[in-house]
């Protein structure tokens, strides 16, 4: 099992440079127009987009964006105002390797049928268990001071949210997320995560227990077919034998029924 876990940050962006203020007309640009694809790098350009390692707040405004794509970004998290992009069907942040994690609020896109995500650099992704970041010592903290409840929509303080890790299916792949959580009934409203992966809601931190990764069940199997080949190798070697001896004696056997028979 892969244990990497490292501190997740929180102060990501300058919110005072010329990518961002791009960024943000954009946003801006596109709410206006009604356009149904969000597409920064085509906006920004290379070297102003890969100065961006978070979205603005004012997603929001994107309600009739169809496709946001990120291919080969630089960023680090998705704000949670993803979940008022109503319209939201395809989210492609592919080869964004430092997108380890998202807000649970991505799951309230109920229209989002289609994902193109780099899994392998998941928190708890099946290929090698990343791990996640204990909760308890890093909390995650968004923008400004406004929370709420990633369930029930209720205002929070960062003092009194309980954080928590949880996995299920969004799109066509199975994410990593942090819910903020107002009360235990919230908690027990998460969804149920997917065989194979952690099946609770849980903190992170290096004591976490993940189901093995790819690269241990591979292991395991070869080691399983090995053990299956040696003991089976007597018996067939017996199975072989038999059937030799009954091909050389068939013959003689019947010569002895006929004479016998007479």
């Amino acid at each position: 099992m892969n244990n990497r876990i490292s501190k997740i940050p929180n102060d990501v962006q300058d919110r005072s440079s010329i990518a961002w203020k791009k960024l943000c007309e954009y946003i801006d640009q596109i709410a206006e127009s009604g356009t149904d694809e969000f597409i920064p790098r085509e906006a920004l350009g290379d070297d102003l987009f890969a100065q961006i390692f978070t979205l603005p707040e004012s997603i929001s405004k994107l309600k009739k964006v169809k496709k946001i794509g990120l291919y080969g970004s630089n960023l680090k998290r998705i704000p949670p105002e993803i979940r008022l992009m109503e319209s939201l069907e395809y989210f492609d942040p592919y080869t964004s390797y430092d997108l380890h994690w998202f807000p649970f609020e991505i799951f309230k896109c109920k229209k989002l049928k289609d994902s193109r995500i780099s899994t392998r650099t998941l928190y708890g992704n099946y290929k090698n268990r990343m791990g996640f970041p204990k909760l308890d010592h890093n909390p995650v903290r968004y923008f400004g001071d406004n929370l709420k409840c990633s369930i029930c929509n209720k205002e929070i303080t960062y003092k009194t949210t309980n954080q928590m890790w949880i996995t299920a299916h969004v799109g066509t792949d199975t994410i990593p997320m942090l819910a903020n959580l107002c009360s235990k009934e919230c908690e027990q409203s998460l969804p149920k995560p997917p065989k194979n992966y952690v099946q609770f809601p849980h903190k992170g931190g290096a004591d976490l227990v993940q189901p093995l990764d790819e690269d241990a069940l591979w292991e395991i199997e070869m080691k399983e077919r090995e053990k299956a080949e040696k003991e089976n190798i007597p018996e067939q070697t017996k199975e072989i034998k038999n059937t030799e001896f009954n091909m050389l004696n068939f013959p003689v056997l019947k010569l002895v029924r006929k004479i016998w028979e007479k």
